[in-house]
């Protein structure tokens, strides 16, 4: 097992969080707000369906490359560090895309462009929250992921406000949210301290180190499958723009502003929620207690939308959306990490873990056609939120802090001594 040196807490914490906020700003900002106006320039009447194939091509190169990422990361033996290595290659060559994708002229160029910037962003993404598992404290871990909870809204409201500052669908929002996120990348780097990677073992098999036999790490699994089915219902947040435009007729040059309201609403009480359901978490050492509390509330709020008669009750839902979400991502990085199967192999089995956040992004604009020609965004809604629901029950089946060695989630990390000795039988399952 590879050790870290450690960086001290007052340097590992402000180099997550501008590292995150970073990656957060770069890929969110697009989501919420400049690919809608961009695609809309560019495709008129449809930009909806335009932004389904350029969001959902984008989401299925962060599932390839995030864990590929992964995996590179924990081999990497260059003396700069395995992890910060790819937090300053993914954020400057990510922001360089951004860049050029604020020039594109055709939606066939955004899609190429978005894809690069998916790719390049998830090899950040992938050695940063890897550095959790390596790095921060076991009994420090709820705090620290409430902490970095924060990013995901902290970094689209200032990519938001950011953007807000330019004319709207113009170049410069898109090379503003560029610098931002090149900037961030480089002040994690100066602020941490890393090791090399650790050897491949001979013979190792590439394709075959993705390969997580969920019979061996049951708990690993329903982790994934907990963090895949509510994050798919916080993906309705993608369609905020659009929701606004079509169901309520904002205006185009007023919808930036209206995003930028909601969102503010959201990250302060995400604010609240997730730095105190994270350290309530590490006091009560509890976990899924939050995550059922999460998935329902994200029901709730989603079947508010749904119906919702007036901007008034979108608010409100946008509200129980942050207070959700706080305690969802508060939570749930702590216990991903605590259900890892090798302590050697953190940045590929979490990039692993990671597919459940981008194959949300896929799957939810694959479905959204057909939901809004069925039934509009009360079926859109609807459904994303028996999602929610189904996440939430679906927690159960991960063991609880200090249950991990219990049968029901024999999941506990190993060593790269435990895994040879499955091998053989995770190849006899592959075949």
């Amino acid at each position: 097992m590879t050790v870290s040196p450690r960086t001290s807490l007052g340097r590992l914490v402000p180099a997550l969080l501008v590292s995150q906020v970073g990656f957060y700003v770069a890929l969110l900002t697009p989501v919420q707000l400049l690919l809608t106006l961009r695609l809309s320039d560019l495709a008129g009447d449809d930009a909806t369906s335009a932004f389904g194939i350029v969001t959902g091509a984008g989401a299925l190169v962060a599932l390839v490359f995030n864990p590929i990422a992964g995996r590179i990361s924990d081999r990497t033996l260059w003396r700069f560090g395995r992890r910060r290595t790819w937090i300053l290659t993914g954020s400057l060559a990510g922001a360089a895309a951004l860049v050029a994708l604020g020039a594109a002229t055709s939606v066939w160029q955004v899609v190429l462009l978005w894809a690069f910037v998916q790719a390049l962003f998830n090899f950040q993404y992938a050695a940063t929250n890897a550095l959790v598992a390596d790095q921060v404290p076991a009994e420090r871990r709820g705090g620290v992921s409430g902490l970095v909870g924060l990013t995901i809204a902290v970094g689209p409201l200032a990519g938001l406000a950011l953007a807000n500052g330019f004319e709207a669908g113009s170049a410069r929002q898109w090379q503003a949210v560029a610098a931002v996120a090149a900037i961030a990348g480089v002040l994690a780097v100066v602020l941490l301290r890393d090791t090399r990677g650790v050897r491949g073992r001979g013979g190792e098999n590439f394709l075959r180190t993705f390969w997580i036999n969920p019979r061996h790490h049951p708990a690993f699994g329903w982790a994934w499958l907990v963090r895949f089915l509510i994050t798919c219902a916080y993906a309705s947040s993608s369609y905020n723009a659009f929701y606004l435009l079509q169901r309520f007729d904002v205006a185009e040059d007023e919808v930036g502003g209206m995003v930028l309201q909601l969102s503010l609403i959201s990250v302060v009480l995400l604010a609240v929620t997730s730095v105190s359901a994270g350290y309530l978490s590490d006091a009560v050492r509890r976990q899924k207690p939050f995550i059922v509390f999460a998935g329902v509330v994200a029901a709730v709020a989603l079947v508010l939308m749904a119906f919702a008669p007036s901007l008034a009750f979108v608010y409100v839902a946008t509200g129980l959306l942050g207070i959700g979400t706080g305690a969802f991502f508060a939570i749930d990085l702590a216990m991903c990490v605590r259900v890892l199967p090798s302590t050697d192999d953190a940045g590929k089995d979490l990039a692993i873990i990671n597919i459940a956040n981008s194959l949300p992004q896929s799957v939810v604009p694959f479905v959204a056609p057909l939901l809004l020609a069925i039934g509009g965004y009360t079926a859109l809604f609807g459904f994303l939120a028996l999602l929610g629901v189904l996440g939430a029950v679906s927690v159960r089946r991960v063991p609880e802090i200090g249950q991990e060695h219990d049968e029901s989630g024999r999941t506990a990390p190993i060593t790269r001594h435990d895994l040879v000795s499955r091998t053989a039988s995770d190849e006899r399952t592959l075949a």
